[in-house]
This record gives structure tokens, C-alpha cells and sequence, in this order.
């Protein structure tokens, strides 16, 4: 018998995510004659049970297109606003699922949405994930979809700001998406040449910073470029949020009657930290000029980094990703993600992946790639 199929795009915009969804709903309509129901605006659409049939047609011409046909948001099935309260309606998407008689939903997101996806299965529900952000950080494969084309950008804008660095002798900071993961910065710096790449993986030192710049001087290099991560943090803060970090992991693991009140602290102590780390980038640059006595310059590069139409590279991967999906569906597996390991399409258990980030290592080839062309990454 055929299959009826939901589909979903949670979470943010990512290049690639029309190209899943054709990649899916394209096999599994021609290779095992399944129906295609696509939920709008991501779990919320399933919530409010707001979607559209998905043919062949419907699917035709979206390979190339940015966004999603499908819309997105970042609202979650057991953390739903309604009016002023915040509900648990995990439920309601159990009875629309068994209302549509759907026999697998495909969620395609990031971390959050392989933990919104792993809550599903928990309640019941045959769930298959696809791994989708520009930030790379999904545990559990090789490559995200939508990481390839952010790249591509952010490594354009940083080739652009060279010539104006140069021109005005000028360091120009250049702040590239990545709350807590440097993939894209990292990549970003190496292939577009900056001189300076700052990560959340490793805190930095302004004074580190600012005295390798002042050797690019002193050589005769009178502009440099610093590619940052927007979660990048110095180093008495990464230690500020390490401290709470782990004082919150103690509270929680911990039975005592003062527990209560430590998270509570932990947790405000946390939160003054995320607060720091807003606008770190206009300060660093401000610090920069202080310290070298050179003109400095801040580009926020921001959304442009996501969208618009998908690299060749992401297109073939979310294509080899939903393709795999729809065979894994017609042959009844659930409550994995299919994963890049290598060249080939591989299903992973949620239960491997949920509550996990994948960061930069800091010994990975990239990173000493960096170091032996003479990158600063803030630490010496």
C-alpha cells in the first residue's frame, strides 16, 4: 500500500530547503507512488493543521529557489504560546498526525529541531529528521545543507572588504554568523584570506589580537581583516560562562535544599554572560583601533548569509539526503536523522544526536591550516 508522507521546515531559513523537500517528495512520489502533505511554518502549521498537498508538479522548479515553499518558524509542540500562556500541545500534533493517517513525518531543522523531533517519537510518532543550518553544528554528520552556500557568501563579502581595507589602510571586522559553533567564520577566514579568525571555540585576547595586527604593520602590511564569530568571546568571558555553566550542571545534578535557589543563580549569572557577549563585536573593534592606532571598521554581514539561491554543493547533498529519506521511509524506518558519513546517505538514532553539538575542534585541520599561513585566532 501507498504511503502518506508529512513534511515540515522548522527553525531558520537555510539555502537547500526547497531542494529536500523536492529530493523527498519526488522519490517517494515516483519511486514508491506516496502521497506528499506539507505542514506550514513549521510545527506550528502541524499544530494548527494548516498544510498543502505536494505533487510532482507542486514540486517542479524549486530545486534552485532560496527559502522554503513551505514557510518556517521556530515554535516548538510542547512550548506553544496561546494568548499570554505557554502550553504543552505535543496532543494535538499526535491526533493531526493520526488525522492525516500519515505513517512518517519528515522534519527538516537544526539541533532544535531534532529535539522537537525526538520529543515526537517519544509520543509515539514514526519521525525521520534532515539535517539543515549554515552553522554546521548538527551532531551526527559530516555536513549540513545550507552550510556550503553561507560559506560561499561570507567568503565573497570578506574577498569585497579587501580592497577597501587596503585602500584606507584600515582593519576591517568583519562579524559572520555562529552563536556557538566558528565553522562558517573559520571557513570563511581561511578561504577569504583574513588575518585574524576569532571562534567561540577558542576565547581570545584582544591584546593578542591587537599586537598581531600591529606586526602586519610593522612589516609593511598597514590593513587587516578580522572574520569573527558573532558568538565569539574573550577570555574572561568564555570563563565567566564556563563558571556558570558548571555551577548550573552542579544544581541540577544536586538533591540538596539550597539547590533551588544555586540554579536560579547560575542561571542569572548565565544570562548576564549571553548579555555581554551582545554588541562584542563593535567593542572589539573600538579596542582594536584603541590599541594599534589604526582606523577599524565593522561589517555585520547577518541574514544576507542565508539566502538567496543554493550552492551546487547543497543542492546535490539535500537532494542525496531527501532521496535516501523516502527509501528509509518505504522501508519502515523511524526516529533517525539520515546523515552525510563520507559520500554516502546514513541513518542515525535521534537518540545519538539530541542534546549534542558539533563544534569546531580545536585540533582540526582547519585550525592548523590557519596557524601555519600565519592566522591570529586570538589565543598567542
Amino acid at each position: 500500500m501507498s504511503k502518506t508522507i508529512g513534511i515540515l521546515t522548522a527553525g531558520g531559513d537555510s539555502p537547500g530547503l526547497n531542494a529536500a523537500i523536492r529530493g523527498v517528495g519526488k522519490s517517494a512520489i515516483a519511486g514508491f507512488d506516496a502521497h506528499m502533505l506539507g505542514f506550514l511554518d513549521g510545527f506550528k502549521g502541524l499544530i494548527e493543521n494548516r498544510m498543502r498537498r505536494l505533487t510532482g508538479e507542486e514540486l517542479s522548479g524549486i530545486l534552485t529557489v532560496g527559502g522554503t515553499i513551505l514557510g518556517t518558524s521556530r515554535d516548538k509542540p510542547h512550548k506553544m504560546s496561546v494568548g499570554n500562556k505557554v502550553m504543552d500541545l505535543t496532543q494535538v500534533v499526535v491526533e493531526n498526525y493520526e488525522r492525516h493517517h500519515l505513517d512518517c513525518l519528515v522534519c527538516i531543522g537544526g539541533g532544535g529541531t531534532q529535539k522537537n523531533a525526538f520529543r515526537l517519537a517519544n509520543a509515539g510518532l514514526n519521525v525521520i529528521t534532515l539535517p539543515k543550518t549554515i552553522d554546521n553544528d548538527v551532531w551526527g554528520t559530516d555536513v549540513t545543507f545550507g552550510f556550503d552556500t553561507a560559506l560561499g557568501i561570507a567568503t565573497e563579502a570578506i574577498d569585497r572588504l579587501h580592497s577597501t581595507a587596503h585602500s584606507h589602510h584600515r582593519i576591517i571586522v568583519v562579524e559572520v554568523m555562529g552563536h556557538n559553533t566558528g565553522w562558517l567564520a573559520l571557513g570563511a577566514g581561511i578561504a577569504g584570506g583574513a588575518d585574524v579568525i576569532l571562534i567561540p571555540e577558542i576565547p581570545y585576547d584582544v591584546n593578542a589580537v591587537a599586537e598581531s595586527i600591529r606586526r602586519r604593520s610593522q612589516r609593511g602590511s598597514r590593513f587587516s581583516i578580522v572574520a569573527v564569530s558573532e558568538g565569539a568571546m574573550s577570555i574572561d568571558q568564555a570563563k565567566r560562562f564556563q563558571d556558570a555553566s558548571e555551577s548550573l550542571a552542579k544544581a541540577k545534578a544536586s538533591d540538596d535544599k539550597g539547590s533551588s535557589a544555586a540554579k536560579k543563580q547560575a542561571r542569572v549569572e548565565l544570562e548576564k554572560v549571553e548579555s555581554s557577549r551582545d554588541g562584542n563585536t563593535l567593542r572589539l573593534s573600538e579596542e582594536l583601533e584603541e590599541l594599534t592606532g589604526l582606523e577599524s571598521r565593522v561589517t555585520i554581514l547577518g541574514h544576507v548569509q542565508r539566502g538567496g539561491t543554493p550552492s551546487a554543493a547543497d543542492r546535490i547533498l539535500a537532494t542525496q539526503l531527501g532521496t535516501a529519506c523516502s527509501k528509509l521511509i518505504h522501508d519502515g524506518q523511524h526516529g533517525i536523522m539520515v546523515a552525510l558519513r563520507g559520500d554516502q546517505a546514513v541513518p542515525v538514532p535521534l537518540t545519538e544526536i539530541v542534546g549534542k553539538r558539533k563544534t569546531v575542534p580545536t585540533d582540526h585541520s582547519w585550525i592548523q591550516a590557519a596557524r601555519d599561513v600565519g592566522v591570529c585566532l586570538g589565543d598567542v
